[in-house]
C-alpha cells in the first residue's frame, strides 16, 4: 500500500530578542537542522525591538536597521524563511524583503491599520491572539487581512489570562481557531509565562512540552518555541525559553 504523505508541521523558533549577528545566525542554523531531521518547516524568528518590556530600563533591542541585515543573512545563507513581530505600521515596509511571515503581537491583534499594512505589504500573517480575545472572535482580526486581498494568515495561540499573574492554555481556542479554516500555532513558551511578576515577567518552561503535547491531540498546524544558549542571561523572556541543546529532547516527542 502506498504510504500517504502528511503535510509538515510548522516550526516557529528562535530568540525573544536578537542579541547580536552570532547569536541569531547560531540559533538559526541548529534550528534549521533540527527541523531537517525531524520533518518541520522551520521559520526562524528573532525580535528586534521588544516594545512592551514591563519595565522601562528593560532592554529592548538591537534595532531596525541592524536587524534587517541579520535577517537577510540567515535567509540568504541557510535558507530558511524569517518572521518578527512588529509595533508600527512604518515598520513593516522597511521588512518587506527579509522577513517571510509577520508576526502580530498579542497585545495589538486588533489594531486595524497594522493589520491592513502587514496583509497588504507581507506574504503571510501570524496573528498572535491576544490573551483577553475568545478563540472564535479572531474572526474579526482574520478579516481585516482578508479585507487587502491577503487569505495568507496564520494564528497563534498563547495562552489567556488567568487572573492577574497567570496565563492558562484553553484548547478550545485552538479548536475555534481551527474552524476558521486558517493554519493555528501553539506557542508552547509564552504560554508558560507568569505575567505581572514584578519588573520582569516570570515563566515556567517545564510546561512547553506538555503544552506541545496537548496541542498536538487536537491536530495542532505548527508548534512555537523560543529558544536561547543560555536563557538566564537572555535580555528579555528567558524565564520562559528553552536551552537550546535541550530543544532536539523536545522536538522528538512531537514527532
Amino acid at each position: 500500500m502506498e504510504k500517504k504523505l502528511t503535510q509538515k508541521k510548522i516550526l516557529i523558533a528562535g530568540p525573544c530578542s536578537i542579541e547580536s549577528e552570532d547569536q541569531a545566525y547560531n540559533i538559526a542554523d541548529v534550528c534549521r537542522s533540527l527541523a531537517d531531521k525531524y520533518n518541520f518547516d522551520y521559520v526562524f524568528k528573532g525580535s528586534f525591538d521588544k516594545a512592551n518590556r514591563t519595565s522601562v530600563h528593560s532592554k529592548r533591542g538591537i534595532g531596525l536597521e541592524k536587524a534587517i541585515g541579520i535577517f537577510a543573512k540567515i535567509k540568504t545563507n541557510l535558507g530558511c524563511r524569517t518572521t518578527t513581530d512588529v509595533h508600527e505600521t512604518w515598520q513593516i515596509d522597511k521588512l518587506q524583503d527579509v522577513i517571510d511571515v509577520v508576526q502580530i503581537p498579542a497585545f495589538l491583534c486588533r489594531q486595524t491599520d497594522l493589520l491592513i499594512e502587514a496583509g497588504d505589504a507581507i506574504n503571510i500573517v501570524n496573528i498572535k491572539k491576544g490573551q483577553f480575545v475568545d478563540g472564535s472572535k479572531m474572526i474579526h482580526a482574520v478579516n481585516k487581512v482578508k479585507s487587502t486581498g491577503n487569505n495568507n494568515i496564520w494564528l497563534t495561540e498563547r495562552g489567556s489570562m488567568f487572573g492577574m499573574g497567570d496565563l492558562v492554555v484553553d484548547f478550545r481556542q485552538v479548536v475555534d481557531m481551527k474552524e476558521l479554516g486558517v493554519p493555528v500555532i501553539i506557542d508552547c513558551t509564552h504560554s508558560t509565562q507568569r505575567p505581572n511578576s514584578g519588573d520582569t515577567t516570570a515563566g515556567q518552561p517545564k510546561y512547553a512540552i506538555h503544552i506541545a503535547k496537548c496541542a498536538k491531540a487536537v491536530d495542532i498546524d505548527g508548534y512555537f518555541f523560543e529558544v536561547h544558549e543560555n536563557p538566564s542571561a537572555a535580555w528579555s523572556d528567558g524565564s520562559n525559553m528553552i536551552q537550546l541543546n535541550k530543544f532536539e529532547t523536545i522536538l522528538k516527542q512531537l514527532v
